[in-house]
């Protein structure tokens, strides 16, 4: 193996952040880019979740989590910028954007499979984490400094998919967050 290879699927989030890792420190992979109606067998046998992403290291190590995946790859590149020393308060943010943020994304993006409420009650349940995010980038340019790190990158694409549901929505209701998003 010449490169690193990484089960992927583009419109992931999780996997959008693992790719947005690994290319801002210029690790070489080959994707495997699948599809989530008809999963590969080898998908299976190097990860029983079957879901994407998985990065399987030249060392055969295989990692199958999108936050230990960046992780991987900002630890073993001394020259970035992403990962501060002590980034616990880091991954409580990007803990609480995967655990509520998702669940609520996922009903606002397909409101149409949870009918026992509506659109607006999801988008509203979104809101309340989205406000945070907002708030927070009315103190500094990006979540926690004045740049770039790696709890944006880890969150950015739920965002993005929150606003491509109803951009001009988005619009109107966040500034900060949508220059940031548009910024990245």
């Amino acid at each position: 193996m010449k490169y690193p290879f990484l089960y992927s699927y583009r419109r992931c989030p999780y996997a959008i952040r693992a790719r947005m890792a690994l290319a801002f420190t210029d690790v070489q992979v080959e994707i495997r880019e699948i599809s989530l109606q008809n999963r590969p067998v080898e998908l299976y046998e190097v990860s029983k979740k079957g879901t994407v992403p998985v990065l399987i290291t030249i060392d055969g190590l295989v990692i199958d989590e999108s936050l230990e995946i960046m992780l991987w790859t900002l630890k073993n590149n001394l020259n970035q910028t992403w990962l501060i020393e002590n980034h616990n308060k880091e991954i409580e943010m990007i803990n609480k954007n995967d655990i509520f943020f998702k669940k609520w994304l996922d009903r606002y993006k397909y409101h149409d499979r949870y009918p026992e409420n509506s659109k607006e009650h999801y988008r509203k349940n979104c809101s309340h984490i989205l406000s945070d995010y907002e708030k927070q980038l009315n103190k500094t340019q990006y979540f926690l400094k004045d740049s770039i790190s790696f709890v944006d990158i880890a969150i950015f694409p739920f965002v993005r998919q929150f606003a491509n549901v109803d951009y001009q929505w988005f619009e109107n209701h966040y500034n900060k967050l949508r220059s940031w998003l548009e910024e990245i």
